[in-house]
């Protein structure tokens, strides 16, 4: 990989896609190799950059991050672009930011969030926290829904069931038994998003099981 970073998106992004892979890696969130963090390139064309497929998140470089289309479909020859093969789940990644024109997502694979999915299996209910002021929520006086969407290895699938689902209020989804999806107008965005709820989700289940 190589450019000037000033008028080379890659090169500018995919340092800081591994860096938070390997951050979320090391709070036990993207165990093995499950996981994966995009971040949008261009817009007209839609390109995206993307983690690889089979890399442990925790050992991750700019090496393993390649780049996909609007479809989630490899890009091989876009500049500077490794040559690893995308997430398997590039394509959802794809349908996220068309649907909610978010500049990055993150997926990660939580205990949290596959207990939060089957004990609330129509949707999370947010409100009356604080935190929830990170997300751009009411610390009070509101609630509103965390979508929980079924699972699906067909990402076209899983797509219309998130476009079906998704609350323009929350910048997140849950999948059912695997895991959370969280995005924002940028990479530090989608990572606060991911943190808060996460904490959240965690709260909840704390507090239900007393």
């Amino acid at each position: 990989m190589s450019g000037d970073t000033a008028t080379d998106p890659f090169a500018a992004t995919a340092p800081g896609l591994a860096a938070e892979a390997v951050r979320f890696a090391s709070f036990g969130w993207m165990r093995g190799t499950s996981g994966n963090l995009s971040a949008v390139l261009s817009d007209d064309p839609i390109r995206l950059a993307v983690t690889a497929s089979g890399v442990d998140k925790g050992a991750l470089s700019a090496a393993d991050v390649t780049v996909v289309d609007d479809l989630g479909a490899s890009v091989p020859d876009y500049p500077g672009s490794g040559r690893a093969r995308p997430s398997a789940e590039a394509a959802l990644h794809a349908r996220i930011v068309r649907l909610t024109r978010a500049r990055a997502a993150v997926h990660v694979h939580t205990v949290a969030a596959v207990v939060a999915a089957r004990r609330w299996p129509d949707g999370v209910p947010l409100g009356e926290l604080e935190m929830l002021k990170g997300i751009a929520l009411p610390a009070s006086g509101e609630s509103v829904v965390l979508p929980v969407i079924a699972n699906s290895q067909d990402m076209t699938e899983l797509g219309d069931r998130l476009e079906q689902a998704w609350n323009p209020r929350v910048p997140g989804v849950l999948i059912a038994d695997h895991g959370l999806y969280a995005w924002g107008d940028g990479l530090m965005s989608a990572r606060h998003h991911t943190e808060i709820i996460e904490w959240v989700l965690e709260f909840l289940i704390t507090a239900a099981d007393r």
